[in-house]
């Protein structure tokens, strides 16, 4: 089912991303829902659950007949985490 679920963003989903620079990754995929992230200038980006419900939703649900749902998973990296925490660390001159 992921190689289904894959093929269709790799079609349709990816080359309209790509146009605002960014990507798709798909996390999983049980009990009828996807999970993902977005990569690249669409992570984090405001219209996010816009492009979530509107493209990725949308689009996996009529192309996919096993995907009732899809899940934007929204983490932040570990790296970054520990960048900005040793950032607040630094002695203050």
């Amino acid at each position: 089912m992921i190689q289904e679920i894959e093929k269709v963003i790799h079609q349709q989903i990816r080359p309209q991303l790509a146009t605002h620079g960014g990507n798709i990754r798909v996390l999983s995929f049980e009990d009828g829902v996807v999970r993902f992230e977005l990569l690249g200038r669409c992570s984090g980006c405001p219209a996010a659950n816009i492009t979530t419900e509107e493209l990725i939703r949308e689009t996996l649900r009529q192309e996919v007949a096993a995907v009732q749902d899809v899940v934007l998973v929204e983490e932040v990296d570990e790296d970054l985490v520990a960048q900005a925490r040793a950032i607040l660390r630094r002695p203050r001159c």
